[in-house]
């Protein structure tokens, strides 16, 4: 969240629409000093929030149009409401891939600086090991990313039999056939990301479908882009349900992350961009979570586990991006297990 004087701020140059910083000084009415404007000013125009026009002592100030992206939420406050009580964004928003995510650098220069900091870490981590240390530990990451990614979608498996399972073939009683085949597929998916870590380089839609494919393999689960509509639990937002309409957006997705410069981006834009178009009729966040790791994998960096994510919190995130395409606390969720992979693994 951000501070009072911030908000203040930000309230003020909304309601102005453009301002100046000393408008905004004398606007805001309180015994902020000038300095303290100024320097607040300075962060926001770092953190994408508002943009100047102008230069110099001409300088206006503006709400970004990244703003409702990027805005840090509190999540408790947020989802105190019940779901009919909440003002969202109903349907499938196109401009968010066409024009906002274009123009925008969803990360800051701080939160950039310190992921590619870690990420320095690890291939300083990764150069003191020898091959098959090496391929202990990307194993052990894929253990805990097969379990999670499949614990996050109600599978029930434990991570130790989850390990037994991948290991050694063991199914764990009183558990469904189901949950094991999910396990195993995610495991077969990550398997095959490292073996040809650029085969999503440049990504496609049917490349997408492959790794869907490899995912949903045994289960009771279509293939290929969806032809009908499909609700979420938990939320009003109805995704895309036109089978068109979601190729178009899967098109839009592929060329944004074949665009984008930045490793970080292309997997946190991959990774939620997938589960907002909901192509296929289940298994979307699953598909997502492997592909932003074969982005991250093909890049030479760190792989994500999300092994200590709780559930429900990354479900909140994925809502809140769905409801208001605010992708804050997402963006935080990918930081700070990006950094627990690079801490834990390795």
């Amino acid at each position: 969240m951000k501070d009072k004087k911030e908000i203040t701020i930000l309230d003020f140059i909304k309601k102005s629409n453009e301002c100046s910083s000393k408008e905004i000084y004398e606007g805001i009415k309180t015994t902020i000093s000038y300095a303290t404007v100024k320097r607040i000013l300075t962060k926001l125009v770092s953190e994408n929030l508002i943009v100047t026009l102008g230069k110099g002592k001409g300088t206006k100030y503006l709400i970004s149009p990244a703003y409702e992206l990027l805005l840090p939420i509190d999540i408790k406050k947020y989802f105190s409401k019940e779901v009919d009580e909440r003002k969202i964004i109903k349907h499938f928003n196109f401009t968010i891939i066409k024009k906002t995510l274009k123009t925008t650098n969803v990360f800051t220069v701080q939160e950039i600086n310190k992921l590619l900091s870690l990420q320095e870490t690890y291939k300083q981590n990764i150069s003191k090991l020898s091959k098959s240390e090496f391929n202990n530990e990307l194993e052990r990451l894929a253990i805990d990313l097969s379990w999670k990614s499949s614990q996050i979608e109600g599978n029930t498996y434990t991570l130790l039999e989850t390990e037994r399972l991948l290991k050694q073939k063991e199914t764990a009683s009183g558990k469904t056939k189901e949950e094991a085949i999910m396990l195993l597929n995610h495991k077969k998916a990550i398997d095959f990301i490292i073996s040809q870590p650029n085969y999503l380089t440049p990504l496609t839609t049917s490349k997408i479908e492959n790794i869907h494919s490899l995912l949903i393999k045994q289960l009771d689960i279509d293939k290929n882009i969806r032809k009908r509509r499909v609700g979420i639990t938990g939320t009003n937002y109805r995704p895309l349900d036109n089978e068109f309409q979601i190729k178009e957006a899967l098109s839009d997705l592929c060329n944004l992350v074949n665009k984008k410069k930045n490793v970080f981006e292309k997997a946190l834009l991959s990774l939620v961009l997938i589960s907002y178009i909901q192509p296929f009729s289940d298994g979307n966040k699953r598909t997502a979570r492997i592909i932003s790791n074969a982005i991250l994998i093909n890049n030479k960096y760190c792989p994500i586990s999300y092994r200590t994510v709780d559930s429900v919190d990354y479900k909140k995130a994925m809502l809140l991006f769905y409801e208001q395409n605010n992708i804050s606390i997402f963006k935080e969720i990918f930081i700070n297990q990006f950094e627990f992979a690079v801490n834990t693994y390795f």
